[in-house]
């Protein structure tokens, strides 16, 4: 827990202390090694697109089996993944509006993006941020190697796949990632405090 503050404390103050629309050499040339010069691959296309509609079927998918199944352990999974996605997209939009940083395919000509609609900010990616989030949700309520290895393999490959879109610096995705797990790890002390356990009602046999 110690590590975790440490890490989030030392991207609070990459932030507080950036330019705004700083980037160093090397996370550009580093995204140009990572965005091709036609980002159309289906699979990555495919990958972007699943965090926000998983991130809320994840939760979704807990409430409902905790109220068919009368189970508030459940519930409670419900409640800390869907705060995690609250607090993260609430944070993620909050940032952006702060450190109003430009889509790297806007600044830099030689990054190509998938969708060029997208215009809001870049820092950092509300994609990888909810995917992040709700990884790290699944390995806080539930953590066993076979659920936090696919679910932050997941989470990965979603910032990546903003990279290789030419939506997104690597910084942004850090930043994403910290912005994720802090959020699942802060909605799971409030769950906690606001809703302490009580044990699941079995039907009488």
């Amino acid at each position: 827990m110690k590590l975790l503050k440490t890490v989030l404390l030392s991207l609070v103050l990459f932030v507080s202390l950036a330019p705004a629309q700083a980037q160093g050499d090397w996370e550009v040339n580093m995204l140009r090694g990572i965005n091709p010069r036609y980002p159309n691959s289906g699979f990555w296309k495919g990958i972007s697109s699943t965090a926000k509609p998983l991130s809320v079927a994840v939760p979704a998918g807990f409430l409902l089996a905790g109220l068919l199944e009368h189970n508030n352990t459940l519930k409670q999974d419900a409640l800390v993944m869907g705060g995690s996605l609250v607090i993260a997209a609430g944070a993620t939009a909050i940032l952006k509006q702060v450190v109003k940083r430009q889509r790297p395919w806007v600044t830099h000509n030689d990054i190509y993006a998938d969708d060029m609609t997208d215009a809001g900010y870049s820092f950092p990616s509300g994609h990888a941020s909810v995917a992040f989030a709700t990884a790290a949700g699944l390995a806080i309520r539930h953590p066993k190697w076979y659920i936090v290895v696919p679910a932050y393999t997941w989470a990965t490959a979603v910032g990546w796949s903003r990279m290789y879109l030419g939506q997104h610096y690597p910084t942004d995705i850090l930043m994403s990632a910290g912005t994720g797990i802090g959020s699942a790890y802060l909605s799971n002390w409030l769950n906690k405090k606001l809703f302490p356990s009580k044990p699941s009602l079995k039907p009488k046999s």
